[in-house]
Protein backbone atom coordinates (compact mmCIF):
# COMPACT_ATOMS: atom_id res chain seq x y z
CA UNK A 1 0.00 0.00 0.00
CA UNK A 2 1.43 3.40 -1.08
CA UNK A 3 1.74 6.06 2.06
CA UNK A 4 -0.67 8.55 0.33
CA UNK A 5 -3.52 5.35 0.25
CA UNK A 6 -2.97 4.91 4.04
CA UNK A 7 -3.85 8.83 5.31
CA UNK A 8 -6.76 8.28 2.84
CA UNK A 9 -8.18 5.63 4.63
CA UNK A 10 -7.92 6.97 7.81
CA UNK A 11 -4.60 5.44 8.44
CA UNK A 12 -4.51 5.39 13.02
CA UNK A 13 -1.30 6.80 14.02
CA UNK A 14 -0.03 4.69 17.01
CA UNK A 15 2.59 6.11 18.16
CA UNK A 16 4.99 9.18 17.86
CA UNK A 17 6.84 9.71 14.62
CA UNK A 18 4.40 7.74 12.70
CA UNK A 19 2.53 10.57 10.96
CA UNK A 20 2.45 13.83 10.72
CA UNK A 21 0.98 16.93 8.90
CA UNK A 22 1.52 19.77 7.76
CA UNK A 23 -0.35 23.13 6.64
CA UNK A 24 -0.05 27.07 6.93
CA UNK A 25 -2.40 29.80 7.43
CA UNK A 26 -2.58 33.14 7.35
CA UNK A 27 -1.84 35.69 9.84
CA UNK A 28 -3.23 39.11 10.14
CA UNK A 29 -0.79 41.98 11.64
CA UNK A 30 -1.76 45.80 11.58
CA UNK A 31 1.58 46.07 9.48
CA UNK A 32 -0.41 42.96 6.49
CA UNK A 33 -0.38 39.70 6.57
CA UNK A 34 2.32 37.07 7.16
CA UNK A 35 1.82 33.50 6.69
CA UNK A 36 2.74 30.90 9.94
CA UNK A 37 3.54 27.28 9.09
CA UNK A 38 2.76 24.20 11.31
CA UNK A 39 4.00 20.41 11.41
CA UNK A 40 2.17 18.14 14.25
CA UNK A 41 2.68 15.14 15.13
CA UNK A 42 -0.76 13.10 14.62
CA UNK A 43 -0.54 10.73 17.36
CA UNK A 44 0.29 13.50 20.55
CA UNK A 45 -1.51 16.55 18.53
CA UNK A 46 2.17 17.90 19.54
CA UNK A 47 3.85 20.69 17.20
CA UNK A 48 6.92 19.37 16.41
CA UNK A 49 7.77 22.10 13.74
CA UNK A 50 6.58 25.97 12.95
CA UNK A 51 8.06 29.13 10.99
CA UNK A 52 6.71 32.69 10.37
CA UNK A 53 7.58 34.60 7.23
CA UNK A 54 5.72 37.53 5.42
CA UNK A 55 6.33 35.96 2.22
CA UNK A 56 4.36 32.47 1.30
CA UNK A 57 7.16 30.86 -0.02
CA UNK A 58 8.63 27.59 -0.15
CA UNK A 59 11.24 28.83 2.00
CA UNK A 60 8.32 28.98 5.20
CA UNK A 61 7.06 25.12 5.43
CA UNK A 62 10.56 23.91 4.54
CA UNK A 63 11.52 25.59 7.57
CA UNK A 64 9.21 24.75 10.08
CA UNK A 65 10.25 20.97 9.00
CA UNK A 66 13.66 21.44 8.83
CA UNK A 67 12.93 22.26 12.54
CA UNK A 68 10.97 19.20 13.21
CA UNK A 69 13.72 16.99 11.93
CA UNK A 70 16.31 18.52 13.33
CA UNK A 71 14.63 17.56 16.98
CA UNK A 72 14.82 14.46 15.66
CA UNK A 73 17.80 13.75 13.96
CA UNK A 74 19.01 11.59 12.06
CA UNK A 75 16.64 9.17 9.33
CA UNK A 76 12.86 8.71 10.10
CA UNK A 77 12.46 5.68 7.60
CA UNK A 78 9.10 4.79 9.46
CA UNK A 79 7.74 8.29 8.85
CA UNK A 80 4.47 9.36 7.15
CA UNK A 81 4.18 13.10 6.36
CA UNK A 82 1.15 14.67 4.98
CA UNK A 83 -0.09 17.49 3.45
CA UNK A 84 -2.37 19.18 1.01
CA UNK A 85 -1.07 20.03 -2.84
CA UNK A 86 0.24 23.45 -2.52
CA UNK A 87 3.74 24.35 -4.83
CA UNK A 88 5.33 24.87 -1.36
CA UNK A 89 4.82 21.42 -0.06
CA UNK A 90 5.22 19.64 -3.89
CA UNK A 91 8.70 21.62 -3.99
CA UNK A 92 11.54 19.40 -4.92
CA UNK A 93 13.64 21.63 -1.49
CA UNK A 94 10.60 20.01 0.36
CA UNK A 95 9.78 16.53 -1.53
CA UNK A 96 13.76 16.14 -1.72
CA UNK A 97 14.71 16.77 2.08
CA UNK A 98 11.71 14.13 3.18
CA UNK A 99 13.14 11.47 0.86
CA UNK A 100 16.61 12.30 1.94
CA UNK A 101 15.39 11.56 5.39
CA UNK A 102 13.39 7.89 4.30
CA UNK A 103 10.10 10.11 5.03
CA UNK A 104 6.87 8.54 3.11
CA UNK A 105 5.12 11.28 1.74
CA UNK A 106 1.71 11.55 1.76
CA UNK A 107 -0.42 14.15 0.02
CA UNK A 108 -4.41 14.89 -0.02
CA UNK A 109 -6.47 13.44 -2.54
CA UNK A 110 -8.84 15.73 -4.77
CA UNK A 111 -11.92 16.26 -2.68
CA UNK A 112 -10.05 14.80 0.25
CA UNK A 113 -10.02 17.46 2.99
CA UNK A 114 -10.79 15.77 5.74
CA UNK A 115 -7.43 14.05 5.76
CA UNK A 116 -6.01 17.28 7.35
CA UNK A 117 -8.81 17.60 9.97
CA UNK A 118 -6.09 17.25 12.80
CA UNK A 119 -4.31 20.36 11.74
CA UNK A 120 -7.40 22.19 10.39
CA UNK A 121 -8.87 21.53 14.14
CA UNK A 122 -5.42 23.35 15.53
CA UNK A 123 -5.51 26.16 13.26
CA UNK A 124 -9.07 26.85 14.54
CA UNK A 125 -7.65 27.18 18.10
CA UNK A 126 -4.56 28.81 17.18
CA UNK A 127 -6.50 31.61 15.45
CA UNK A 128 -9.58 31.70 18.50
CA UNK A 129 -7.39 31.33 21.23
CA UNK A 130 -4.27 33.11 20.63
CA UNK A 131 -4.66 35.21 16.92
CA UNK A 132 -7.76 36.92 16.67
CA UNK A 133 -7.59 38.04 20.52
CA UNK A 134 -4.40 39.86 20.10
CA UNK A 135 -3.94 42.04 17.20
CA UNK A 136 -0.47 42.02 16.58
CA UNK A 137 1.05 44.97 15.55
CA UNK A 138 3.97 43.33 13.49
CA UNK A 139 5.40 40.11 12.25
CA UNK A 140 8.14 40.78 15.27
CA UNK A 141 5.31 40.86 17.40
CA UNK A 142 3.68 37.67 15.83
CA UNK A 143 6.20 35.69 15.73
CA UNK A 144 7.10 36.11 20.18
CA UNK A 145 3.23 35.77 20.62
CA UNK A 146 2.78 32.46 18.60
CA UNK A 147 5.70 30.98 19.95
CA UNK A 148 4.45 32.18 23.37
CA UNK A 149 1.23 29.77 22.35
CA UNK A 150 2.83 27.14 20.81
CA UNK A 151 4.95 26.60 23.91
CA UNK A 152 1.68 26.65 25.98
CA UNK A 153 -0.45 24.28 23.72
CA UNK A 154 2.67 21.73 23.45
CA UNK A 155 3.35 22.02 27.46
CA UNK A 156 0.03 23.42 29.24
CA UNK A 157 -3.11 23.08 27.55
CA UNK A 158 -4.79 19.99 28.40
CA UNK A 159 -6.37 17.87 25.71
CA UNK A 160 -9.70 15.97 26.66
CA UNK A 161 -8.59 13.29 23.32
CA UNK A 162 -5.53 13.04 24.85
CA UNK A 163 -6.80 11.57 28.44
CA UNK A 164 -6.42 15.09 29.50
CA UNK A 165 -2.75 15.08 28.94
CA UNK A 166 -0.62 17.97 27.11
CA UNK A 167 0.35 17.21 23.58
CA UNK A 168 4.16 16.69 25.21
CA UNK A 169 3.10 14.62 27.95
CA UNK A 170 1.85 11.95 25.45
CA UNK A 171 4.55 12.51 23.28
CA UNK A 172 8.02 12.23 25.29
CA UNK A 173 6.77 9.49 27.79
CA UNK A 174 5.48 7.10 24.75
CA UNK A 175 8.54 8.12 23.16
CA UNK A 176 10.70 6.99 26.56
CA UNK A 177 8.51 3.46 26.99
CA UNK A 178 9.30 2.60 23.29
CA UNK A 179 12.82 3.50 23.88
CA UNK A 180 12.78 1.35 27.37
CA UNK A 181 11.32 -1.41 25.45
CA UNK A 182 14.13 -1.88 22.71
Amino acid sequence: MRPADLVCRRFAAERPDQLWVADFTYVRTWAGFCYAALVIDVFSRMIVGWSLSSLLRTEMPLEALEMALWQRGGALPDLVHHSDRACQFTSEGFTGLLASRGVAISMDGRGRWMDNVFIERLWRSVKYEEVYLKGYESITEARRELKAYFEFYNRRRRHQGLADRTPAEVYWSTLQTKQTAA
